[in-house]
């Protein structure tokens, strides 16, 4: 999926794409580390924390989708009269 996408909620997708491509270049360089990046990423703590930060900036934005969806509404209802 694009990065640009309206309907995208997943804010991680740039952080993502930055570990790849520091992943692509590392391993370019010594596949050793690379399997080292890729154990390190593959950790309890590491792995948590993402989904952790996945669930919570989900939950942000819905909510912040819908505080925009309210202040719309309210624009178009009391201060325009729609």
């Amino acid at each position: 999926k694009s990065i640009f996408e309206r309907d995208r909620r997943d804010w991680l997708v740039i952080p993502d794409a930055v570990a790849a491509y520091i992943y692509e270049a590392v391993n370019k360089m010594s596949p050793r580390a690379g399997q080292f990046l890729v154990d390190i990423s593959q950790t309890t703590v590491v792995s948590g924390t993402r989904n952790f930060l996945i669930r919570e900036t989900a939950r942000l934005t819905i909510l912040a989708e819908q505080l925009m969806e309210k202040i719309k509404n309210l624009w178009y209802t009391k201060v325009q009269g729609y």
